[in-house]
């Protein structure tokens, strides 16, 4: 049944794909269906979880639906002159204009990067004519990125229809970037040593850690955790060129590219490659050369 997949996939981390091998092998079929229903369930669930723990509503979600999608210009630049603030939120409300407190605000270009595909979202300042708002975290829905903002100093009231200087902490951002490349790295170091059914199941990615979900039939040996550790580092050691390039799913999927199980990707991907070992459909900043991850290091390693 596929209830009997899921749990095996969801609860014990067993590959689907060996589960279907080894019902064929028995003369046996998958509820596919079912699998693929309980899936999506999972999805549901994990993102409504985010949700609530990020403050982020449904209710302010319900206000943007008219608003048009945020330029994202953060994958090469860390800040841009004249955003335009489009929409003001504050109490689940469109405000017209705000001068403290705690609220949100959406802009028609931004170079903060709005949490998904496991990143956590950027954090920074806006600056505006006489005051500055600190920028708490970043979302996104829909394509539309909302900045999580507070009162940060001087008497400035910040009105919709004005622009903004929108600044990333680049400090924090730039270990988010290394975090997420190692991130990378680490999946096809996995592969090597355990196999190719390792799949990503799954990861957050910070400014001080990034944790990987995998499948796999066992907990790792300490001598499997030494060899994973020291090929991340081989490539880190050898300063390879990574690269971030759009392209159509279909040529990506030509290069091998990695995507992540039950994750629904449109017609043109970003693919991001890290040296000669790892190619993958992301959507996330990372360096642009390994050298720049520094060190890779596993803390723990658990189920």
């Amino acid at each position: 049944s596929g209830d009997d997949a899921f749990k095996l996939y969801d609860t014990y981390g067993f590959p689907i794909d060996l589960t279907r091998e080894i019902l064929e092998e028995a003369g046996m079929t998958l509820d596919d269906d079912r699998f693929a229903a309980l899936m999506q369930e999972q999805k549901v669930r994990a993102r409504a979880a985010r949700a609530n723990i990020s403050g982020w509503s449904n209710a302010s979600g319900s206000l943007l639906t008219d608003l048009p999608k945020t330029e994202f210009v953060g994958y090469t630049d860390m800040a841009t002159d004249g955003a335009k603030v489009l929409a003001i939120i504050t109490d689940d409300m469109i405000a017209n204009e705000v001068s403290e407190g705690e609220f949100s605000v959406v802009l028609d270009k931004t170079p903060f990067y709005g949490e998904g595909g496991g990143q956590i979202g950027d954090t920074g300042r806006l600056i505006l004519n006489g005051g500055a708002l600190h920028v708490t975290d970043t979302k996104k829905t829909d394509g539309v990125y909302v900045h999580l903002c507070t009162m940060e100093s001087g008497n400035g009231i910040l009105r919709v229809g004005e622009t903004v200087r929108a600044e990333v902490d680049v400090t924090r951002r730039e270990s988010i970037m290394r975090n997420h490349s190692a991130c990378h790295l680490l999946q096809y170091a996995l592969r090597s040593v355990l196999g190719t059914h390792v799949e990503q199941a799954g990861s957050y990615v910070s400014n001080t850690v990034c944790r990987f979900d995998f499948t796999h039939f066992a907990a790792l040996s300490p001598e499997e955790i030494a060899r994973v550790e020291a090929l991340v580092n081989a490539e880190i050691l050898a300063a390879a060129e990574g690269s971030m390039t759009e392209m159509p799913i279909d040529e990506a999927k030509k290069l091998g590219a990695m995507a992540l199980f039950g994750e629904k990707y449109g017609k043109v991907v970003r693919v991001v490659r890290m040296g000669e070992h790892s190619t993958e459909l992301c959507g996330g900043t990372h360096v642009c050369n390994t050298g720049k991850i520094g060190l890779f290091r596993i803390t723990s390693e658990s189920s």
